[in-house]
Parts: C-alpha cells; structure tokens; sequence
C-alpha cells in the first residue's frame, strides 16, 4: 500500500472513499512482492498493480465490493487447470491479497492508514501493522509506527497486543523491511494466532556517483528509475553542473573522499567510482571499504584495476576489505555506449540486492523470483 501513497494521499485530501488491495505473502514465480498493491476508488479509478496483470481483473471487483459492504477480506489466487485462463496467475505462482476499505465512515481506521500514507507521501520512514487473518473484529484495524517510536492506532484487543506488534514493527521500519509475522492475539504466545502484514516505507536508498563523466550521466538516470536518490560528487566544478547532470538530485562540488567521509550512508547505499584517477579513487575507496555500504564498484580496465589494487595495498587496505570491491565495475553484458554501460552497471547493483547470479535465465536452473520472508511466529519456541 505504501508503494502508492502519494496517489493515495491525494485521494485522502479530496474525501475520496477507496479501497485497498495489498499482496500479503506470495509463493512460487508471483510477479509482485508482498506490499505491492491496487486501489480502486468509489467513482472506478483504479492505480497501482497486485500482479503484473494475471488477476488485477479479479482484484478490481473486490476492491469494489470492499467498498460496498466495509468488509475486509483476505483472498488467495494460484495457478489452477480451471483457472489460469480465467483469474489464475499463468506464471505459476501464488499471492495472498489483503483487500480493505478506507472509507470515511470508518474515521479510526482511515486515520491511522491517512498517517502512514502521509509519512511515506513525503518521503518520511513509517511502518503499518494490519490485521491479515484473525478475528473478524480486528480485520482492518491498523497500527502506525514512526522513527521515534511513537505509534497510532491500535487492535483494541489487549494492551500487550498493540505493545508488542509496536516494537516488531520498529525492527521492521528499522530494516526498511516488509513482511508478514504471526503473533497470540493477547500478544507474545498468548491467545488465538493473529497474522500481520508490516508494511515499512523508508527515504529512497541513496546511490553515490564520483565523476562527473558522460557515463556518469547515463548512470544517473538509471539511478533515478531504480529509485535511488542520486548524488553526484566530483572535484571540478567545471564538469560538476545541473546543465550536464539534469536528473541527479544533488550535485556536489568537492574531494570525492572528504565528501564520502561527512555524508550519511547505511547499508542500501551504492557507491559508483567512475573518477578514472588514483588521486581520487585511492583515498576515496580506502574510506568507502570500510563503511557499512550496500555496494561499492570501481570503473576502470583490468590493467587499471590491478595497479589500482596495489596502490590499495600500500595504504592499508586490506584482502578482505578489496575482496569487497567490485571492480571492472558493471556485469559483462558486451557494454560499449554509456547508457549500456549505465545497465551494465544497475545490473549488478540489482543481482547484489537481490541476491541475483547475473547469468541468463535461458536454460538456468536458478529461482526468477527469489522467495520472501515466510511468517514468524513472535516468542515461539524452538
């Protein structure tokens, strides 16, 4: 649901009564990961997508009766004989799909789902618990928690409940993770088994570009249309312009490694060296070994990258800290113009998020979709 909350928040603002459809769990190929979603408001609008198009059909019906008759329900869709011409997923997979009203007769419930829409509408971290199988009186019902800890709404069932789902949900938010856990309906172990979708909307991963080269420019669109924000950092005020990098959301103007050393990263930051300069890359990528980053590439030929290696060495850089680099940057995909190399290059920043092997699927015995989290039941015992 948060994967379209801009579009939502809209639809908040003009009184707009919707309902919400938001895959839960997914099984086998399934096109989509648990979070993404479809709202379909009163008037018929529909925005977003469930499941690349095998059963949106399907979803957009019950959308709509989520929004005649207030019920939230959990439907299942799976590939069948009978079905998979019909509202089966021909793919072969299986998704869960959590269907709820937001409508303004149900003023608890829409603002608890109006703050979380509004958080991640404005780019702020925020997570929402919901209810996904349990008692009928608590489908629907929604939990909000915010950075600081402080959260919105509730179950109504037992305090321990909302408590407990509280602080799973922050180790969610935490993580920038989605999933589903399990959790006793008094909280703990105690009570029925309830099943909840945490949703997480965190600030976009940040992908940190060194070197204002034409390859830099293709790569920053690339960037951009993965979803990062997109910094790019070069020395030389000349090169380092809005007129040459028109979809970097900031360009900086400074040593690439005194820049890395006073700027926040954390471990969804992609660092790209394209600077094709030793007195640039050895400190800079000196410093960028040793910090907690999602990735690090270098660009440069083979020769360039061992010489570079050496230089690593003499200042202190360890084998264990190189054994990090990936350097010729890109996957080999016989890249030649920039913006092939700028796919070279998000290619592998794809396959190492993942967990991607970077080969062809023609003939591979490798997963398409990897699978997700499964539940976790909350105090279990092993």
């Amino acid at each position: 649901m948060l994967d379209i909350a801009a579009e939502l928040s809209r639809w908040v603002e003009q009184g707009r009564d919707f309902a919400v459809a938001t895959v839960v769990a997914v099984g086998g190929s399934a096109p989509r990961q648990p979070g993404a979603a479809l709202a379909v408001d009163s008037e018929g609008t529909a925005i977003g997508s469930v499941s690349g198009g095998c059963v949106e059909g399907a979803v957009y019906e019950l959308c709509q009766e989520a929004l005649e008759d207030g019920v939230t329900r959990l439907e299942r869709f799976g590939y069948s004989d009978d079905d998979a011409f019909a509202v089966g997923l021909t793919c072969g997979g299986v998704i869960d799909i959590l269907v709820a009203p937001v409508r303004a007769a149900d003023a608890d419930v829409r603002g608890v789902i109006t703050a979380a829409l509004t958080a991640a509408a404005a780019g702020e971290a925020a997570a929402v618990a919901r209810i996904v199988s349990g008692p009928d009186d608590l489908m629907g019902r929604a939990l909000v928690v915010h950075p600081d800890g402080t959260h919105e709404g509730g179950f109504g069932a037992h305090p321990e409940l909302d408590r407990t789902v509280a602080a799973e949900a922050a180790a969610h938010l935490d993580a920038g993770r989605t999933a589903t856990l399990e959790i006793g309906e008094q909280g703990s172990r105690c009570g029925a088994p309830l099943t909840l979708l945490v949703e997480s909307s965190v600030p976009p991963p940040r992908m940190i570009v060194f070197g204002a080269i034409d390859f830099a420019s293709a790569l920053v669109r690339m960037g951009r249309f993965l979803g990062y924000h997109v910094t790019v950092c070069d020395a030389r005020p000349v090169f380092a312009t809005a007129a040459r990098f028109p979809d970097a959301d900031e360009i900086v103007v400074e040593w690439p490694h005194r820049y890395l050393e006073r700027t926040e990263v954390d471990g969804r930051t992609v660092l790209c060296v394209l600077t094709h300069d030793a007195k640039f890359d050895v400190p800079l990528l000196r410093l960028a070994l040793r910090l907690p980053v999602a990735y690090v590439g270098a660009m440069g030929s083979r020769r360039t990258h061992l010489e570079r290696n050496d230089r690593l060495r003499e200042v202190g850089v360890t084998e264990l800290e190189l054994a990090r680099l990936r350097s010729p940057i890109g996957l080999d995909l016989g890249a030649r113009t920039p913006e092939e190399v700028a796919v070279s290059i998000a290619s592998e920043i794809v396959a190492a998020r993942r967990g991607g092997t970077g080969v062809s699927l023609t003939g591979a015995h490798t997963p398409i979709h990897h699978e997700p989290d499964t539940p976790r039941r909350i105090g279990s015992v092993a």
